[in-house]
């Protein structure tokens, strides 16, 4: 088991940031740890990574104690929280092999090369970080995260600043990189979320709200959005009056999507209604729940 959380709770002050919070992340899964602003989710990261201990509770890294064999841990992590701490007025390789000897790395400079490559840094490796995009210096706290090949990486807000290109490049890296380490990473974007995690854990408010895989918290939520596609003018009213029907929006023209948190199959409800009122039905479809969805139901 690469990560084993154990009860932890974290309070400052009188406001508790955790509570009671336990998972298990097994070794090479991609897991995305989602959840609102202000939901406990960097936080559960930095005790993770010993940057703060938790105020109760445990947890382990490869076996190794947070709070009694932190330095062991760090070994294992690699780390890159939300705001990306660089070296402004080193040069990129400069940087990297100073992250590099601080690993104590043999042929650091061939290392060096290698993650250069990796994190698609080639042509801004003589660079001044502080003359870079904030995309490229992503890449850096990137490439400093992985540079003594750590079995765990946790990465706050991994893609953030990235152009389209460069993340669908640095989603195929951490895709790559779930073959062989256990990565376990924060973000907003839902398509991320779906384009690459194993699991994910939802957390709100503190606590642990959702822990499944993906395609089981889209398949088990509770929200079913129909899309309709009448041959003529409907009225939204007339609409409403479709059993278990409880939302109806006009998407464009005579295309409607109509919504339930019914566990029940609507489509035949619907298809009734149509005949009931000698109304065409040109598409009638059932849409997947997507993340965004299921992250707003859980977290509202």
């Amino acid at each position: 088991m690469s990560i084993l959380v154990n009860h932890i709770t974290k309070t400052y002050g009188s406001q508790k940031a955790l509570n009671n919070v336990s998972f298990e992340v097994g070794d090479n899964q991609i897991v995305g740890f989602l959840g609102p602003n202000g939901a406990g989710k960097s936080t559960m990261m930095k005790i993770l990574t010993c940057y703060i201990p938790p105020t109760e509770g445990d947890a382990k890294v490869c076996g190794f104690d947070i709070l009694t064999q932190s330095l062991e841990v760090r070994k294992l992590i690699g780390y890159l929280p939300e705001h990306n701490p660089l070296y402004l007025d080193m040069y990129v390789k400069e940087f990297l092999e100073f992250v590099g000897d601080l690993h104590k790395i043999k042929q650091v400079k061939n290392r060096v090369n290698e993650m250069i490559d990796m994190t698609g840094l080639q042509l801004e490796q003589n660079k001044k970080i502080g003359a870079l995009s904030k995309g490229y210096r992503q890449r850096v706290g990137l490439a400093q995260a992985m540079i003594h090949d750590p079995k765990v990486l946790i990465m706050d807000e991994p893609t953030t600043g990235l152009d389209p290109n460069q993340l669908e490049e640095i989603r195929t890296l951490i895709k790559s990189l779930g073959t062989q380490k256990t990565v376990m990473l924060s973000t907003h974007i839902m398509q991320e979320v779906e384009a690459i995690c194993d699991r994910v854990i939802i957390i709100n408010k503190g606590e642990i709200v959702a822990n499944d895989s993906t395609r089981t918290l889209q398949q088990n939520s509770t929200k079913q959005i129909i899309t309709v596609e009448f041959d003529g003018i409907v009225d939204a009213a007339l609409l409403k009056t479709i059993p278990e029907i409880e939302q109806v929006k006009l998407v464009q023209n005579n295309i409607w999507q109509l919504s339930t948190t019914s566990k029940n199959d609507v489509r035949k409800e619907i298809f009734n209604f149509a005949v009931a009122h000698s109304i065409g039905v040109l598409t009638l479809n059932k849409e997947e729940q997507k993340m965004e969805d299921v992250f707003k139901e859980l977290t509202k």
